[in-house]
This record gives C-alpha cells, structure tokens and sequence, in this order.
C-alpha cells in the first residue's frame, strides 16, 4: 500500500533519512510526496519552489518593539522569509501577504483589530499564523491554524512577549525594546538577571530609544533606514552592545535623535497644566521623525500628565501621539479610537489624520479622558 510522508526541510535532510539519495534543496522546503517501499531507494525530490514549497512571511511594526521582537524570533529559528514592514503607523500590514496552503506568517506588534479581515482570509487560505502583540485585538479568532500570544497589560510590550516565550535567550535586544516602547519600569525590571551596569543599561536604553525613532514619518522618504533595511543591519548582531560599536547605522540614529530632539524641545505647547499639555509641530521631516519619542520623553519628565502631540500634515490636518499619565497608563487608546483613524495601546495610541475641523473636538476629548 502507498504510504503518504511529510517533512519539512530545514537545510537538513535526516528527517527522511530513511531514503538513499536527497538532492541538495533551496531554503526550507515543505515535501509532500507519495511512495511505495520499493521505489524508496530514489525519490524525486523538488529542488526548486513549487506548488508544493512553503512560504514564510515576518510581519512586524517598524518601531523598536517590532524590530527587537523579530530579531529576537530569528535568531533562535532562522529562516529565510518575506520582511513585510513600513513606517511606525503603517500597521495593516497582512493585506499586503498572498499567502496560502502550508505558508506561515508570523506577525508582531500590530494590532489585530486592524488587520481582522486580512488575518481571517490567510486562515482560510490554509496559512498557519503566530500572532504576538499588545495592542488592542478585540475578539482573537478561534481558528486552528492561529497561535495568539497576545497581552494587552501597559507594563508589557512584544518584545517581552517573546522574550518569554524564548525563557530570556535574547534578553538584552527585549530590554531595548521595551525601552524604546518608554516602558522603562518594565525595561529595568527585565532586565535584572543581566547584572549589568548602569552604564550599559543606559546604552540599551539609547539603543532601543533609536531604533524606535527611526520608525516614525509620514513616509519612508522621512526615515533615515526602511524598517526592513534596519533589522538587516542587526540582524547580524546577537550582542546588542557589539552593534552599537560596529553598525554605523547606530551612530546615525544617534546622531540624527539628538538633533531632532533640540529642535523639538524649542517648541512651546499650545496648553499645559497639571493634568494635559498639547504641543504642536511644524510640518517638517524633523517633526515627524520625533513626534513619538518626544511624547515619550515629555511623558516620562511630567509622569501625572497627559500629553498630545500634533504634528501638522503636508496635505492638512495633523498626525496625532497621545500618551497616557506614566503613573496610570492607561486611557489613551479609548480616546484616539473615537476617532475615525486612531488606536493604539492604553499607554500610548494615536490618530493617523485628525482634520483641522475636528481640533477642538480633539482637545476637549483629550482634556475630558484625563481629567481628575
């Protein structure tokens, strides 16, 4: 009787060992193939993708947290996939996945609110998906081929999700990272077991204040590296410290952080006390570079207030970042998702496009969220 025989080809062939002769295979290659005891010896084995080859997808935000989560993933499961990223913003990301039987996409740091129709119709399609984030889901799809690891707490952020789902492999790229996302308490807590230094904690907490910085803008042309061509670069490195030493790309960003943050720190808000501030920047590429480590920062120096950030758009309106008191975190992703573009994270959300008309529905919302 013919026997049906799976395996999956990871640049090794022991799996099937049982057979004499396997040519050499490209990548990772699922076989599906059915044989007959006598004709063991010699099977025909795919050397190229075909209708039988599995696809691999990483879908990631393009800040700190999304970068640090993936490098994380593959560098404890190589492989070679389809990096499919954008600006920090630009988060219906698996509408852009053609993926189907056998295909497995992994997707990190976006919301999957946003992504609901897209993520239903790869399952459908036959594709396996692992899902890791924190942001808002709404109802996580019951499917056999979803794995959600999916926590909304404002203390945690992906990387931490996966950082925990490795048992800490590479903890210093998930401290940087939550870093970057301003969960400095989280940040310092995890990174305990690393004995390190304060000086060398205080690099991580540069290193993934950077790569979070580098996210933001309106477009790719805004940034100083794609998100994709980032993770590239550091990708190489398992030691965070080694890259920020070899990487020109970290003194770059550094660089480029500094400046944009003095120009930022030049502009006056629009209205402050003790419970919300809202500033206004320029339409400018510094401006929108900044718009979101600025907000952190002014969260962090003022810990009991609310602030909003408004970045004023080229073709009108503005892009909006709103962060929570840092001593509640919580309240900002109910109020941006009152608005037609906006979500988020209950520390920190924000609205894609905000109309000039709608401002002053804004401010009163944004005062009214945090009143105490």
């Amino acid at each position: 009787m013919a026997q049906v025989f799976e395996w999956e080809i990871l640049f090794r062939t022991e799996s099937a060992g049982h057979c004499a002769t396997f040519p050499p295979l490209e990548s990772r290659v699922l076989v599906r193939t059915v044989i007959r005891p006598a004709a063991c010896a010699m099977i025909p084995i795919p050397t190229t993708k075909d209708t039988f080859a599995m696809a691999f997808y990483d879908v990631f935000n393009g800040d700190a947290d999304g970068i640090c989560a993936l490098h994380q993933l593959r560098l404890a499961e190589p492989r070679d996939s389809t990096l499919i990223t954008g600006v920090k913003r630009d988060i219906a990301l698996l509408g852009r996945v053609q993926a189907g039987d056998g295909d497995q996409i992994t997707v990190l740091d976006v919301s999957l609110d946003k992504n609901r129709e897209a993520l239903q119709q790869l399952l459908d399609a036959g594709a396996d998906v692992l899902y890791v984030d924190h942001h808002y889901a709404g109802e996580i799809p019951d499917h056999p081929r979803l794995e959600a690891l999916i926590n909304t707490a404002p203390d945690v952020c992906t990387s931490l999700l996966v950082n925990g789902r490795l048992k800490g492999q590479y903890l210093p790229w998930a401290v940087a990272a939550a870093f970057g996302d301003n969960l400095y308490d989280s940040a310092r807590h995890a990174a305990v077991p690393l004995n390190l230094a304060e000086n060398r904690l205080k690099a991580l907490e540069t290193l993934g204040t950077c790569i979070n910085y580098n996210g933001y803008g309106a477009t790719e042309a805004d940034l100083f590296f794609h998100p994709a061509q980032l993770y590239r670069r550091l990708h190489p490195f398992a030691d965070p410290f080694q890259f920020m030493a070899e990487e020109p790309a970290f003194a770059t960003l550094r660089d480029g952080y500094a400046e944009d943050m003095a120009r930022a720190g030049s502009v006056q808000p629009e209205s402050a006390d003790d419970q919300t501030a809202l500033f206004i920047l320029p339409d400018a590429a510094w401006a929108r570079r900044v718009s979101g480590v600025y907000s952190n920062e002014l969260a962090r120096n003022h810990p009991e207030r609310a602030h909003a950030l408004l970045t004023a758009k080229p073709d009108g309106g503005y892009v909006v970042s709103v962060r929570a008191p840092v001593s509640t975190r919580e309240g900002a992703d109910d109020l941006c998702r009152a608005f037609p573009s906006g979500g988020g994270r209950k520390a920190a959300a924000g609205i894609n496009h905000l109309p000039v008309e709608d401002l002053e529905r804004f401010e009163k919302a944004f005062r009214a969220a945090f009143a105490r």
